[in-house]
Formats: structure tokens, C-alpha cells, sequence
């Protein structure tokens, strides 16, 4: 994540896909996906001899192959020397399944902060012990954050949208995904001790957002939120990123209360209960100090 000026030109008239083509084939890997796609097609278990004859490789490099795979849990072996589909096959459907659904459900709202506040907007999700970036909204300003889309980083204690999706999950799950113990300095203002971690998930909780303070990019502060789940499990988050020369206090508070508003519009549409009773309250606590002020001008 840096800050970025926009450009006012077109960019490079190198084609990116003429790059790309331009790149050599890695046999290992493609043979490896060609196996995965022919045992896709058979739908059950098939025999080594015929994958090594699709493949046209001899049937000790199929058997280290295939091996290989196995250890990664992409297949598993049947009997009588036959193979199939593994459950890390699934496991990645899913993955991606889940975050299709997390932007098709999150993408009206974070298109309408991005629009309210001007700001960089990303949607993130947790991804085994990384943090992905599933969508990335660009700022309408020329000076803006930038970060690219389908970034990863293991660094949940120094991110907002990091920090406000460990605020909701068990001990257990944090210290795994904090392991090792050691939390890695980006900048001089990076939390680095457990305790000092462990109060500032307590004010996530408290607040209902996250806040970056210049701690994982200099100049840079994200205010971040998790979405939640009907079940009041963390789905994903996201924040709004933008560069310290336009975080003056009055500006920073709009952007925390508009980042915990759309954190309850996406929850509810996910079922989360508290979200939608914390919207009413919301609602309640406007009309009661409208009342008021109405009775006093009176």
C-alpha cells in the first residue's frame, strides 16, 4: 500500500497479454493440471496406467506425479492403484466461491463509501493465516492509496481490515495466526507487544471499526471493519484508506462513523442480527437528537 499520484496519461502501450504469451511453459506444472482436468472429466476413479497414457509419460514419472499431488491433498488414491479428486480441490472452490458471494454482497455499499468519502476502499478476507484483497475501489483524488488488487500479506496485527477481523475470532485461532510470537515492525508507530494487540482488539470491539494509524504504511491511516455473519462469524472486512494530509479530525470521524454504518448495512444483508439492532439504535439515537433540537428552538 503507497501513496500514489494519478497519472494523466494512458499507461504503457506495452500489451500485458503479449508479455504474458511470451512466457515459457513449465511442463512439471502443466502436466500437473492436465492430470486434475483429466480426473475431472473421468468423475471417479481412474487407473494409473490410463493417466499415464493421457499424459503420454511412463507410468513411474505419473507415479511421482501423482505422488506429489497427494501429499498436497489435490488426490487421493482409491483402490486397486486408482485415483481421484482430493479434498484441497474443494477446499480452494470454496474459497473462491466465498469470495465471489463477499463482493457480490458487499459491492453496492463499498461503491457508495467510496463515492460518499473519495477515498481508497478494499475489501479483504481471510485466507488460511493470509489476509487476502478480494476488490480494490480507487480514490477520486490525485493523491491517493494505492494498493494493488489480489495482494496478501500475513500481517493482521498492523492492517484495519486485519485487526478488525482478529478482533472477532478465538484466542486460538489469534495465536495461529500470530504465531510466531514476534509481531514484525513496518513503521515506528507498528503495534509490536501482545498486550498492547490484545487492548486495541478490545476498542475494535468497543467501537465497531479499526483504525491503521500510520501503522503499516507511513502517511498512510485505514479505517477498517469486519462483516459478519448471521451466525456472528467474520466473513471479511474492509477499509478506507487515505493519506494523512487529508485525515484532519473532523473529516477522520465522518469517514469512522460511515465505515461502521456500512459495516452494518453489509452484515445485516448476511443475517447478522446485531448489526441490524445496531442500525436501529443508530436510527433511534438520529430521531431522539432531532427531537430535541426541534424542542429547543421552540
Amino acid at each position: 500500500m503507497t501513496i500514489q499520484t494519478a497519472a494523466l496519461a494512458d499507461g504503457p502501450s506495452t500489451s500485458v497479454l503479449e508479455q504474458v504469451s511470451a512466457r515459457k511453459k513449465v511442463q512439471s506444472v502443466e502436466r500437473a493440471l492436465l492430470l486434475l482436468e483429466y480426473l475431472a472429466d473421468k468423475g471417479e476413479p481412474t487407473r494409473l496406467r490410463d493417466i499415464s497414457q493421457f499424459l503420454n509419460i511412463n507410468v513411474s514419472t505419473c507415479h511421482h506425479l501423482l505422488s506429489t499431488l497427494m501429499d498436497r491433498g489435490y488426490v487421493d488414491q482409491a483402490a486397486g492403484r486408482s485415483y481421484l479428486l482430493g479434498s484441497k480441490i474443494s477446499q480452494l472452490a470454496g474459497c473462491r466461491d466465498n469470495s465471489l458471494d463477499l463482493v457480490g454482497v458487499a459491492m453496492d455499499d463499498l461503491k457508495t463509501l467510496n463515492g460518499k468519502t473519495g477515498e481508497t476502499v478494499h475489501l479483504a478476507m481471510r485466507q488460511g493465516r493470509e489476509l487476502a484483497t478480494l476488490t480494490v475501489l480507487e480514490a477520486h483524488h490525485v493523491v491517493r492509496v494505492f494498493s494493488g488488487g489480489g495482494a496478501k500479506t500475513d500481517s493482521f496485527h498492523a492492517t484495519a481490515t486485519g485487526k478488525a477481523i482478529l478482533a472477532w475470532l478465538p484466542d486460538a485461532v489469534i495465536d495461529r495466526l500470530l504465531a510466531p510470537a514476534t509481531l514484525k515492525r513496518f513503521t515506528e508507530k507498528t503495534i509490536t507487544s501482545r498486550a498492547d494487540l490484545v487492548e486495541d482488539l478490545r476498542q475494535v470491539r468497543r467501537h465497531g471499526y479499526a483504525v491503521d494509524n500510520e501503522e503499516f504504511q507511513p502517511s498512510v491511516i485505514c479505517i477498517g471493519a469486519a462483516i459478519r455473519d448471521n451466525t456472528g462469524a467474520v466473513q471479511g472486512s474492509f477499509s478506507c484508506s487515505l493519506p494523512i494530509i487529508r485525515a484532519e479530525k473532523e473529516r477522520l470521524d465522518s469517514i469512522k462513523q460511515q465505515v461502521r454504518e456500512t459495516a452494518q448495512s453489509i452484515s445485516k444483508k448476511l443475517g447478522h442480527m446485531a448489526a441490524a439492532k445496531a442500525e436501529q439504535e443508530d436510527q433511534s439515537t438520529i430521531s431522539h437528537t432531532q427531537g430535541v433540537s426541534k424542542h429547543a428552538d421552540a
